[in-house]
């Protein structure tokens, strides 16, 4: 092949990649750009809560001892957000554990008080779509939000062999503060509530209705440490 013939075709070949590279560049800075600018953030907390559901009055110390078990627990949730500048939509899952063991009181069938010791185990699920505003793109380290969620609050208690589980619309908001360790990490307290109310239950299959003084209150305040990681 000709000398002359050579330098045109990797002239050529070298004019071919320049072009495919500067292409590539720009895809990828545009991708860039738009990563920059649609950031996802995870949002999981945990700490503890506590039903604010008013205790029923005439029971014994040992029964309020019991009932007070069963009104403070773990609480956990996890949240996924597409980030749209200061407002971000996704969804919220959260989970309420709680335990008790305990003695109540009763009459037999003689009419003889009797007591007789039981242990319950509590468990409240929240899941819904989800809203939050933050400032978590302006040029601070400290980060503040809040978040609204609207979805589906369930219930479950186990007391020996009684199972019991309800579920009905609930609520769930948040405020929270956090440090800005890095761009893609922050961390902080977060206060939270989550509401909720049960007009009807099925125990072991069977559907029983409450009456107005007697529906399930799931309300509960949470104090939580919340992580923010960002991508």
């Amino acid at each position: 092949m000709a000398p002359y013939a050579e330098s045109f075709i990797f002239g050529e070949i070298f004019k071919i990649m320049i072009k495919k590279l500067i292409l590539l560049g720009a895809i990828s800075g545009s991708l860039l750009s738009f990563a920059q600018q649609q950031k996802i953030s995870i949002m999981p907390s945990v700490g503890y809560a506590w039903r604010v559901a008013e205790t029923p009055s005439g029971l014994s110390r040992e029964e309020k001892d019991y009932v007070k078990g069963l009104k403070n627990g773990v609480h956990f949730d996890i949240s996924a957000y597409y980030n749209l500048r200061s407002v971000g939509i996704g969804f919220k899952f959260s989970n309420y554990n709680a335990s008790s063991n305990g003695w109540i009181s009763g009459f037999d069938n003689n009419g003889t008080m009797v007591s007789v010791p039981v242990s319950t185990k509590d468990n409240i699920t929240f899941f819904g779509p989800s809203v939050m505003y933050s400032n978590y793109n302006e040029p601070t380290k400290h980060k503040l939000f809040v978040d609204l969620a609207l979805g589906v609050i369930s219930y479950t208690t186990k007391t020996g062999s009684i199972k019991g589980t309800g579920s009905n619309l609930g609520l769930d908001a948040g405020f929270g503060y956090q440090y800005e360790v890095s761009k893609n990490f922050m961390i902080g307290p977060k206060v939270g509530i989550t509401g909720g109310t049960l007009n009807k239950m099925k125990f072991n299959g069977m559907t029983y209705e409450f009456g107005d003084n007697e529906k399930e209150g799931l309300t509960r305040i949470s104090l939580s440490a919340a992580a923010t990681f960002r991508f």
